[in-house]
């Protein structure tokens, strides 16, 4: 019995969508998801791959066909039928990409603006006036000014504002170099020049629950914690808690990425730049500088570490507790009063030494 052909390509359609679906959800390419932004981001590569796995079977399965089913047969010395065109044809696969296109381009609109990234409606809040419509011929002149300094204006420089906040914290003062590079201002017409990836809209305009300062320079990463003072070269923080990093570079353009996180941010002189995130994964995550920074630019790296609350706060303590200036303090710590034979036991116990010398040498 022979089959006719809409049954063949109907069964080829279901064959190819069920491929297609799975390898682009078990395809392996991404590390773990660790951030409840990771999964947004995971939806739309697994999107992607998925109609780019179709694709990919469809015109090679089309190719590998054609080139067998329409072989020069042995003896077949003739030109082949004229062919003029199919304007039916045509349309379809120019119809078909560009609506996968713009599919994708709103899928990406959306998980961009979930995770953060931009206020559709933010450009109203600083309106181009005629006089700077005037100066900037076209629309893409707004977008490069904000790669460059901008006239001298009396609005409010919040990169500035910013940068003045983040220096109130002792700690982070110590790190930055703010008096020796001017703050950038606002581009006309766009608003901050700084990047930013800021709450969801869910979250919007509510303060994060854990904010860091974190400082790029070569070849290394700073971060300093405002509400405890803390100071660090590793960057702890707690799962399920919402975390605002706010940053900048003391020299050149940096990147902070964390490939577990599917979040990546410049942090440029001059500008201070935010980035927000919920971990969900507990484990320890490379922080990699994604900008070429300068020939050691492959060194600096260092570990973003998500612990439970308890871990974390088990983690500020020991550092509150090494950065105390007095020594007894910074070498133990005696929660419950105890006496120093009574603290010491557990561990002179297994070094041999006995209660007697412990008294004598406390006395």
């Amino acid at each position: 019995m022979k089959i006719p052909s809409s049954i063949w390509t109907l069964l080829i359609g279901i064959v190819l969508t069920l491929a297609s679906i799975w390898y682009g959800q078990n395809h392996g390419l991404l590390p773990a998801a660790a951030t409840d932004e990771a999964v947004l981001v995971d939806g739309l590569f697994n999107a992607m791959m998925i109609v780019s796995t179709g694709i990919f079977l469809i015109v090679e399965g089309v190719l590998i066909y054609s080139a067998f089913r329409y072989r020069r047969r042995a003896g077949d010395n003739e030109d082949g039928p004229p062919v003029e065109g199919n304007i039916p044809l045509e349309i379809l696969w120019t119809a078909i990409p560009a609506i996968i296109v713009i599919g994708i381009s709103v899928y990406s609109f959306d998980v961009y603006n979930e995770i953060g990234g931009f206020d559709p409606h933010a450009i109203h809040e600083a309106p181009i006036t005629q006089e700077q419509s005037m100066t900037m011929p076209g629309h893409g002149s707004a977008i490069a000014a904000t790669l460059s300094d901008t006239p001298p204006s009396t609005e409010p420089n919040l990169n500035q504002e910013k940068s003045d906040e983040a220096m109130q914290d002792p700690a982070t003062a110590e790190v930055r170099n703010a008096d020796q590079i001017p703050q950038k201002r606002d581009a006309p017409g766009v608003g901050s020049v700084a990047p930013t990836i800021g709450g969801s809209p869910d979250k919007a305009g509510q303060p994060a629950s854990l904010q860091v300062n974190v400082t790029g320079l070569q070849y290394a990463w700073i971060f300093t914690y405002p509400d405890t003072g803390i100071t660090t070269g590793e960057l702890h923080v707690p799962i399920g808690k919402e975390v605002e990093i706010n940053m900048t570079a003391n020299d050149v353009i940096h990147a902070f990425w964390v490939p577990e996180f599917r979040l990546k941010q410049d942090a440029i002189p001059g500008r201070q730049s935010e980035i927000r995130f919920t971990p969900n994964k507990l484990g320890d995550y490379p922080l990699i500088c994604a900008e070429l920074c300068g020939p050691y630019h492959g060194a600096m790296r260092t570990t973003v570490v998500v612990e439970s609350q308890e871990g974390f706060e088990k983690w500020q303590q020991e550092q509150l507790t090494a950065s105390k200036e007095t020594l007894n303090q910074a070498i133990a710590v005696n929660p419950a009063d105890l006496s120093p034979h009574e603290f010491l036991a557990p561990y002179t116990k297994g070094m041999g030494i006995q209660p007697e010398m412990l008294h004598q040498v406390h006395h």
